[in-house]
């Protein structure tokens, strides 16, 4: 599936290139160049939006706050 998003480009004082987006929380990518920000910005938003969809499936389970978990420690 594919999916339109808007990035937010700004070439930064250092002189690389800084990815951002409101559309995708936490889609943060630099690059050296627009195509190389560009390129890193779509495998950045990708993982984003497979993980989002995993979390809303339930793949995920919450975690309390404390629990006891048997550790296997070899010696």
């Amino acid at each position: 599936m594919e999916q339109l998003v808007k990035i937010h480009i700004e070439k930064l004082p250092e002189g690389v290139y800084l990815a951002t987006s409101d559309e995708i929380q936490g889609l943060i990518a630099q690059g050296r160049t627009v195509a190389e920000t560009l390129e890193i910005a779509r495998d950045v938003a990708r993982k984003l939006i497979e993980a989002q969809a995993e979390m809303q499936s339930g793949f995920y389970q919450e975690l309390p706050d404390s629990f006891d978990y048997p550790l296997l420690v070899s010696s």
